[in-house]
């Protein structure tokens, strides 16, 4: 089972707001590198549940956070925490977000 959470315009502010840390991969199924990136997020999830939540949000069923965040790449990895954005990476680079991850424990 996925500790996976999915985000979209409806929900994503109030989960980002009320999440002390959430990590959360900006994405789409058309988008190769995302689909490429898509198992190195859904481990993280399963090995860091209870200590940061890991997100997906699909940018295009979710237009206005991915315009908000200014999302002009993907995949496109933000770290926030209580709402702050703490960190970024762009692109298909398993090992830099596991660093972006453990780096915020």
């Amino acid at each position: 089972m996925s500790n996976l959470i999915h985000l979209n315009d409806e929900n994503f502010d109030s989960e980002v707001k009320s999440s002390a840390l959430i990590v959360v991969d900006f994405w789409a199924t058309w988008c190769g590198p995302c689909r490429a990136l898509g198992p190195t997020i859904e481990a993280l999830a399963d090995e860091f549940a209870g200590k940061v939540k890991i997100a997906k949000c699909n940018v295009d069923d979710s237009p206005n956070a991915s315009a908000k965040w200014r999302i002009q790449s993907i995949p496109a990895i933000i770290a926030f925490r209580n709402g702050v954005e703490v960190g970024r990476v762009i692109g298909n680079a398993p090992a830099k977000v596991r660093d972006l991850v453990t780096g915020l424990l």
